[in-house]
C-alpha cells in the first residue's frame, strides 16, 4: 500500500513530496559517493572506513549551517549554492586539525516542500562534498508548516573526518617568528550578513543590478557567491611541508579566530599592505559607516585560511599552495604578546 495520509496533508505536511524529493536528490548523491549504491532513504548513512594508511585514527566533526544568508537565497530564488556554503563550513573547520573529511549529513528544515527546491539545496550540498572529497551519506528534510514559511527553510549539516594521531596539528608548536600564509576568500563566504543585510538594505535593494565598484557583478552574485573550500589544497600543503596550525576565518573575523590556533602569550601580526581585500568588503564599509576594526572583527576581509609555518618552510608552502591553484602570500608573522592580533 502507498504511503498517504490525507490528514496529514490538509494540515501542511505533505509526505508525497518528502519522497519525490529523495528521489530527485539520488543523482547528486550518486556523484559524491565512493563507493556502490546510496543508502539515501535508509534509516541510516553507511560509511566504509579505510584505515589502512591510518595506524592510530581519531575522528574529528564539525557542524554549522548558513544562516541569515539564506535571506539573500529567498530574495534571488536561487538555491543551488547555499550547499556549498553549508559543506564549507563544517570541512573548513575539520581541516584546520589535519583531519581528511569523509562523509557529511545534511539538515533542511522548511514551511513546505518543493521537490525541486530541496534537490537544488542537495545538488549544492552534494557539489561541495565533491569539492571536498567527501561522501553524502545521509541527511533530513523536515516539512514545518507554521513553523517556517513556507518560500523559506534552513540548512545546516555535519562533517566527520580523519587524522591519524601523530599529525594532529598542535598549536603549540607555534614560535616567535613563524609566517603566516594567506588563502584567499571567494568574498563573504557565509559570516555577517546580518549586518550586510542591513547596509545593503537587501529586502529593498535590486539585487540583479551590475555594481560599478564590484566590477559589474550584481550585489545578488557578489553576496552569494559560495564560500571556497580549502580540503584539497590544504591535505597537499600538509603532505609537504611541517603545517604548524591554521585557522579558519569564519564569524568574529581576524580577532576571534587567529588566536585559536596560538599558544598563549603569541600573537598575529598582519601586514594590512600585504591583505589583498576584495571591493565587496570596502563598499560594506563606505556604506554602512563601519570602523576598520569592526571590519576585521566581523570578516573574513579576503582571507579564508591563516596558515602558520616555519619561515624556512614558506617559499615550499607557497609553491604547494600555488600549484593547487591558491593565490596565497605571507600576510604577516608569529609575534611575542598577548594582544591576539595586530594589525599593523
Amino acid at each position: 500500500m502507498t504511503s498517504f495520509s490525507e490528514s496529514y496533508k490538509a494540515s501542511g505536511v505533505d509526505i508525497t513530496a518528502g519522497y519525490r524529493a529523495v528521489e530527485l536528490m539520488r543523482r547528486h548523491v550518486a556523484r559524491t559517493l565512493p563507493f556502490g549504491e546510496s543508502n539515501i532513504g535508509g534509516f541510516g548513512g553507511l560509511y566504509e572506513l579505510d584505515l589502512s594508511k591510518t595506524p592510530n585514527p581519531v575522528l574529528v566533526s564539525g557542524t554549522d549551517g548558513v544562516g541569515t544568508k539564506l535571506k539573500l537565497a529567498f530574495l534571488t530564488d536561487k538555491h543551488d549554492t547555499v550547499g556549498i556554503d553549508c559543506v564549507a563550513m563544517c570541512v573548513n573547520d575539520i581541516i584546520c586539525c589535519g583531519a581528511r573529511p569523509l562523509f557529511f549529513l545534511d539538515y533542511i528544515a522548511c514551511g513546505k516542500n518543493v521537490p525541486e527546491k530541496i534537490e537544488k539545496l542537495v545538488a549544492g550540498v552534494a557539489e561541495g562534498c565533491v569539492q571536498s572529497g567527501c561522501a553524502l551519506i545521509g541527511g533530513e528534510t523536515a516539512e514545518m508548516p507554521g513553523f517556517y514559511a513556507e518560500d523559506e527553510y534552513d540548512l545546516a549539516g555535519f562533517a566527520v573526518g580523519v587524522v591519524d594521531k601523530s599529525k594532529i596539528l598542535d598549536k603549540s608548536r607555534v614560535s616567535e617568528g613563524d609566517l603566516i600564509i594567506a588563502l584567499p576568500s571567494s568574498g563573504l563566504h557565509s559570516n555577517g550578513f546580518s549586518l550586510v543585510r542591513r547596509v545593503f538594505d537587501v529586502e529593498n535593494a535590486d539585487l540583479t543590478a551590475p555594481v560599478a565598484q564590484l566590477c559589474d557583478a550584481s550585489l545578488g552574485e557578489a553576496l552569494l557567491t559560495p564560500t571556497k573550500i580549502y580540503v584539497r589544497p590544504l591535505l597537499a600543503l600538509l603532505d609537504a611541508v611541517a603545517v604548524k596550525s591554521v585557522s579558519h576565518i569564519t564569524g568574529g573575523g581576524f580577532f576571534e579566530n587567529l588566536p585559536r590556533a596560538l599558544p598563549s602569550g603569541l600573537c598575529a601580526e598582519i601586514d594590512r599592505k600585504s591583505l589583498i581585500i576584495p571591493p565587496v568588503f570596502e563598499l560594506i564599509a563606505k556604506l554602512g559607516g563601519i570602523p576598520e576594526r569592526d571590519m576585521f572583527n566581523t570578516f573574513n576581509m579576503g582571507v579564508g585560511l591563516g596558515v602558520v609555518v616555519a619561515p624556512e618552510e614558506a617559499d615550499k608552502a607557497l609553491s604547494v599552495l600555488r600549484e593547487s591553484g591558491e593565490a596565497a602570500y605571507i600576510m604577516g608573522r608569529i609575534g611575542r604578546g598577548e594582544e591576539g592580533v595586530i594589525i599593523c
